[in-house]
């Protein structure tokens, strides 16, 4: 009997089944003043579950589970839903979660990080926005999956979401549900992203009128790239050597590369050189004459601010991070990506590839601070699950497959969405030290688009003394949230 009762003692106890998930949304009124004006404004922060359609051998068997998508959102009080805009938000990455437009610029609170020369020292601090474009628009901020607080649900795989296709129709389907839950398919809706996000939000705009006849009023286009092969470096794609060029030269402008010259000038100049001669000359490569090439060395030598036996040394061919690295080296110094305008000691003097990106790691901590606080103390809203700022491996494991053998290009369907709804407007926003994603690469983009003229006039470029988070800088940020208030405003129909 004994034996019998270890034995029964003994047996592993059943597995219980995963709990099926559910929205864990959490509201929370507020309200900020804005030139003596007090606007009362909901907040909703949690969680939406995401449902797939499963079917087995033709027989439905129901909506199921596939993962939780941390959104934020902000609807003013007392406002009519079906005339007000609602502006759909995220970063990039791919990999990062929707915090830095969401505390650097259009959010109702911000992230006090400091800047440049004026760093903020911990523990930081959060502000009000008055410059918020809640002001003029509601805001819905999403984290895709694995960043934030997103995760797939137990018994899904996370790198199922990790690509280009996936993506964009689990954020797709989290706007459609947001949009129909909130009865706001009869307000003017916009979409934000920023950076790998720009290219996320035009192919949104296409998939979200093929799938749902779901047209948007707007993009708001934030450090563009919308053809990740005029940015990324590879053996055989000569076209980011010449368009980074600008960039190299703003940046060695800013770092007293050229004495007093005007920066406007600098950029006129090396404009000019990546359009005309810089492309005609990689390409003719060993043909290009000796004499042609010394003065192009020369030209462009003194625009970057780099050696000529350096430039010389790379036959032309300037990569971004060597640029970076090389620039300040006499100085012990390396520049920033993200922001070329910052600037940090390198241990090692002989390296190629700076060891750290001064733009990220001086910012990164009064967001993260910031955020981790606001979303517990201010939104009530608590998570255990470490909020998943930027993922370096999702941003490595992504999948591009529906790209093989091509570029990473959105051009054609933003052509289409913009030819099948003429009013879809852009505003295209760009800084002049923005390593990452370069300002003049965005403008070759945009003028190979494939639409009539009769839509030019529906894209509108704005310029920003600051990086790829120009909102960094202070004076940048206020014009910058001026500009996008401004364009919802217009292209509102209203």
């Amino acid at each position: 009997m004994a034996d019998e009762q270890n034995q029964d003692t003994d047996k592993p106890e059943p597995t219980k089944p995963a709990e099926t998930p559910v929205d864990d949304l959490v509201t929370t009124q507020h309200s900020i003043t804005i030139k003596r004006r007090k606007l009362a404004y909901t907040a909703q922060t949690g969680r939406v579950v995401l449902r797939k359609e499963v079917t087995t051998d033709g027989k439905f068997e129901g909506h199921l589970a596939k993962a939780e998508v941390f959104l934020t959102a902000y609807t003013l009080d007392g406002a009519e839903p079906g005339s007000r805009p609602v502006t759909f938000a995220f970063n990039g990455g791919p990999g990062s979660s929707s915090i830095w437009l969401h505390l650097g610029v259009l959010g109702p609170r911000r992230a006090v990080s400091g800047d440049v020369n004026d760093p903020e020292p911990p523990p930081y601090r959060l502000a009000d926005n008055p410059q918020t474009l809640l002001a003029h628009s509601d805001l819905v901020f999403i984290d895709p999956v694995s960043t934030g607080y997103s995760r797939a649900v137990t018994g899904e795989q996370p790198k199922d979401f990790h690509g280009f296709t996936p993506d964009i129709e689990s954020v797709g389907e989290i706007i459609r549900l947001w949009t129909s839950r909130n009865g706001r398919w009869l307000s003017p809706k916009f979409i934000a992203g920023e950076s790998y996000g720009t290219l996320r939000a035009a192919a949104l705009a296409a998939h979200l009128q093929d799938r749902h006849g779901f047209f948007l009023n707007g993009l708001l286009l934030i450090s563009s790239v919308l053809d990740m092969g005029t940015i990324v470096f590879h053996e055989g794609n000569d076209l980011p050597y010449s368009l980074y060029l600008p960039t190299y030269a703003a940046i060695a402008n800013y770092h007293g590369k050229h004495g007093d010259r005007p920066l406007d000038e600098v950029l006129a100049e090396a404009e000019e050189l990546a359009d005309r001669d810089l492309p005609v000359a990689l390409r003719r490569g060993a043909r290009l004459d000796a004499d042609e090439r010394a003065e192009l060395v020369a030209r462009i030598a003194e625009l970057t601010g780099l050696s000529a036996d350096y430039v010389d040394r790379v036959n032309l061919r300037i990569e971004h991070i060597r640029f970076f690295t090389e620039l300040l080296r006499a100085e012990g110094l390396t520049t920033g990506r993200m922001d070329g305008r910052f600037t940090t000691w390198e241990p090692d003097g002989g390296r190629e590839k700076m060891s750290d990106d001064p733009s990220i790691s001086r910012i990164i901590g009064a967001y993260s601070a910031a955020f981790n606080h606001y979303v517990r103390s201010e939104l009530g809203y608590a998570n255990d699950l470490p909020y998943e700022i930027l993922s370096i491996d999702v941003n490595r494991a992504w999948s591009y497959s529906d790209f093989e053998g091509r570029s990473v290009s959105v051009v054609d369907q933003l052509g289409a969405a913009m030819r099948a709804n003429p009013h879809l407007k852009l505003h295209v926003a760009l800084g002049h030290y923005d390593g990452a994603t370069p300002y003049f690469a965005a403008e070759y983009v945009l003028a190979q688009l494939p639409i009539p003229d009769s839509l030019r006039d529906n894209i509108e470029t704005a310029y920003y003394p600051a990086g790829h988070m120009m909102y960094v800088h202070d004076d940048s940020r206020k014009q910058q949230a001026a500009d996008l208030a401004d364009f919802v405003n217009r292209a509102a129909n209203r």
